[in-house]
């Protein structure tokens, strides 16, 4: 104990204590889980088999099973085109949105910051309102749409299965948007003015100096955007719950309300951690994209 205090004063034991509380705390609260998911998905574990760690050990089963289904397939393909859609969205509208702000006109700042709105406000209260918006009989797009004159008649978003998938990627590109926004604002400002300067001096256009000023120097940000993106457009649930639950018929489903479903509404916890174990793998993807992605900004 006296080496222990004494370790601490010299700081080396300080150190270790700091580095330690967040290595024990990491491990605690995502590593456990992380570990107890992936056991729990080579186990067959139902409702009476929940409390106990003693389940039958199925080996691969569950995961055989799970690609055997019908609707796995076109339940992987709505998660690449909900992840696709969401992020080319909400990075192209983010990126112009930066860009019109950039020029830092007069108020510029306080419209800026009422973008954030939609950033802050809770996903369920997000799909409550686009829930609204989308309404077949009474929504607001409808309306919009036929007096522009692009529909002839109203479109039953959340319960189409050619638009309910489209509706909640609408609705997830509006509440990343300004995420987006923001980073890539800090990201612009942090270009040297001279540089542009320099470019137009030379005769380069805005969208020479776009193309070989703007872009190059804001890749690690944007690899960051990108990735930070599929994370979170992968952990995106609440807008399926409060717009289309998944359907109809799976139309709108994807692999983390598909998750949900299996372990809280049919009980089958064992295919429900398969389910997840198969999306760790493509957030730990994302993952290492962001790390080297980020990875020259750290060395400076």
């Amino acid at each position: 104990m006296k080496r222990l205090f004494s370790s601490m004063r010299d700081g080396l034991g300080f150190d270790i204590a700091l580095v330690a509380f967040p290595l024990g705390f990491l491990l605690l609260m995502s590593g456990l889980p992380l570990v107890y998911n992936v056991v729990m998905s080579f186990q067959e574990v139902d409702m009476f088999s929940l409390g106990t760690f003693s389940r039958p050990f199925v080996g691969l089963r569950n995961y055989t099973d799970l690609f055997a289904q019908p609707e796995t397939y076109p339940i992987l393909l709505n998660t690449l085109i909900f992840v696709v859609g969401s992020i080319a969205g909400q990075f192209l509208i983010g990126f112009g949105l930066a860009l019109f702000f950039w020029v830092n006109f007069p108020g510029a700042s306080w419209l800026r910051g009422l973008f954030l709105v939609s950033w802050v406000m809770p996903g369920l209260v997000v799909g409550a309102i686009w829930g609204w918006i989308l309404s077949g009989d009474f929504g607001v797009l409808n309306f919009i749409l036929r007096e522009t004159g692009l529909i002839d008649a109203n479109i039953f978003w959340r319960s189409d299965p050619d638009y309910s998938l489209y509706a909640v990627i609408l609705a997830n590109i509006w509440l990343g948007t300004s995420f987006n926004m923001i980073l890539l604002s800090v990201g612009l400002s942090g270009i040297p003015g001279d540089l542009y300067e320099a470019a137009e001096l030379d005769g380069a256009n805005a969208w020479q100096r776009f193309w070989t000023i703007t872009l190059p120097t804001m890749r690690s940000t944007i690899g960051a955007i990108v990735a930070l993106g599929l994370i979170f457009t992968l952990q995106q649930f609440d807008l399926f719950a409060a717009i289309t639950s998944g359907g109809p018929n799976n139309a709108s489903n994807v692999t983390q309300y598909w998750a949900w479903e299996l372990s809280f509404r049919q009980y089958d916890f064992g295919k429900g951690a398969t389910v997840s174990v198969v999306m760790i793998v493509f957030v730990m993807i994302a993952a290492l994209v962001y790390v080297r992605s980020t990875r020259h900004e750290v060395r400076g």
